[in-house]
């Protein structure tokens, strides 16, 4: 359940952001983990949040 296994083993450095849904979301990474089942305004909500934490980590600057 590691995403970012793969990129550590090349060299790259990752992370994985996560909910936790592996222990709760009966599709994770099977068949059935289709597009249908993602919740895509609490998604965005998510990246936005993500954006703004990877934009102040890169800059540096303190939250506003």
């Amino acid at each position: 359940m590691s995403d970012q296994l793969s990129f550590w083993r090349e060299g790259y450095p990752a992370l994985m952001v996560t909910d936790t849904a592996f222990y709760r979301y009966p599709h994770y990474h099977s068949a059935q983990d289709t597009p249908d089942k993602i919740d895509y305004a609490r998604m965005a909500q998510v990246v936005e949040g993500l954006a703004k934490v990877v934009l102040l980590l890169a800059n540096d600057a303190e939250e506003p």
